[in-house]
């Protein structure tokens, strides 16, 4: 006999295979972006570099990133709307990041420049993918129960993501152990390379295969006139769409912040003094926490709507913010690591749901056949948002000479976003 609570959240199979597609691409974020990747930069692509310069770089280097595709991403996004586009537009950008993330492999000791330039391909590759699987979230699934299956994306997202992890970890952990050396193998640091790369490709096959773009605009003889025309008509009726631009200009502060701490985070534990070994085990404790703590999310914004919960979410980062700031002129090593504990349990409470819920809220106040233009929006709002922070950051902390600086720089930013989303009305 089927559990009443299961045959009531039972999903669809397009359903399935979208949130699957976020257990698929959360192995980058986590292992590439905010895990390995910057620690092999720091220690081996970035061999002989200041700690502050190479922590700077790989700030400019994700904003350069953000950069590129954030200047594309309204055209494409609403080229994507015509009828059969939004499919091959993820296939190209998901196919770019699978390939590039293997092309990291080729990196040696002190080729930074190398280095990022690949790093740069493959998260354009990523970012690109995710602006059309956001889009798709239309197409999978009704209005009501968005907040439902964006949280389940997150949620499942982490506690998946975990699993590629540990292994990484394994070699990571087998490989300081047999080198002696306390900085990262580059062996065990390019096989995770690989294991992303298998990961995301193999578990993209459902979501390529049962996932299709349900709201569209008929094909025209002309789709790259047409699209830069509707462009220019949606911004001429800005303001029959008040609500949701309003919220983009939110989400672009808020989420700067957001996105900023989950890019820097591993470089500024090292820059503190945190041992690698630390700073794996303490973002594998994020992923388990933050997969409930994100279905809650995803529950309270049904009993109490979404935007009181954004609320929650930003307050959340605000305490992480002034305590980041802190926690470097801390007396002792041991309350450094204590409090980096701490810290790091918050961002595992609010960092998927308040990514969730944003994602969900947008989706109720945009036209579902214009999604992939609006979520180019999205896009490019939140791309903007992750060249600022870390410009923000990068910029603060090489004039300081101190990373804690720049975290400082990013608490405005929650601040604003609170601010304009008070005047978002659903209704």
């Amino acid at each position: 006999m089927k559990n009443p609570i299961v045959k009531k959240l039972k999903f669809t199979q397009a359903e399935k295979s979208w949130v699957l597609y976020d257990v698929a691409n959360s192995a980058f974020i986590l292992i590439i972006v905010t895990t390995i990747m910057p620690i092999f930069f720091k220690d081996i692509a970035s061999k002989g570099i200041a700690d502050a310069i190479s922590t700077a770089n790989w700030g400019f280097a994700n904003a350069f990133a953000s950069l590129v595709l954030a200047i594309m991403a309204p055209l494409i996004g609403t080229i994507a709307d015509f009828q059969g586009m939004k499919k091959r537009f993820f296939i190209f950008f998901l196919l770019m990041g699978v390939i590039f993330t293997l092309f990291l492999t080729t990196v040696t000791q002190g080729s930074w420049l190398l280095c990022l330039t690949i790093f740069v391909f493959a998260r354009i590759g990523y970012s690109g993918a995710n602006l059309f699987y956001d889009a798709f979230l239309v197409d999978v699934t009704e209005k009501k129960r968005m907040d439902w299956i964006s949280s389940c994306g997150y949620a499942w997202g982490y506690i998946g993501g975990a699993v590629p992890f540990i292994v990484v970890i394994g070699l990571v952990i087998y490989g300081m152990s047999a080198g002696g050396s306390g900085a990262i193998p580059v062996f065990s640091a390019k096989a995770a390379f690989v294991i992303v790369a298998v990961w995301w490709a193999t578990l993209s096959v459902p979501m390529l295969k049962n996932v299709h773009q349900v709201y569209y605009i008929p094909k025209a003889p002309n789709p790259l006139k047409e699209s830069i025309l509707r462009l220019h008509t949606t911004f001429k009726e800005i303001r029959k769409y008040k609500n949701a631009f309003l919220f983009l200009l939110a989400y672009f502060f808020y989420i700067d912040g957001v996105n900023t701490i989950i890019t820097m985070a591993t470089a500024y534990g090292r820059d503190i003094g945190l041992g690698i070994s630390m700073l794996i085990v303490v973002i594998l404790m994020i992923q388990i926490v933050a997969f409930p703590f994100t279905l809650i999310y995803g529950k309270l914004a049904k009993r109490f709507s979404t935007r009181p919960l954004l609320f929650v979410g930003i307050t959340v980062y605000v305490f992480i913010t002034l305590i980041s700031f802190f926690l470097p002129s801390m007396p002792s090593h041991g309350i450094k690591v204590a409090l980096f504990w701490i810290l790091a349990f918050f961002v595992a409470t609010s960092q998927g749901g308040i990514q969730a819920l944003s994602r969900s809220y947008f989706g109720k106040l945009i036209p579902p056949e214009r999604s992939a233009e609006f979520f180019g929006f999205y896009n490019i709002f939140g791309k903007f948002a992750t060249i600022t922070g870390p410009f923000l950051m990068g910029v603060i902390t090489r004039l300081s000479g101190h990373s804690k600086y720049g975290i400082l720089s990013i608490l405005v930013l929650f601040i604003l976003g609170g601010w304009v989303l008070k005047k978002v009305d659903l209704r």
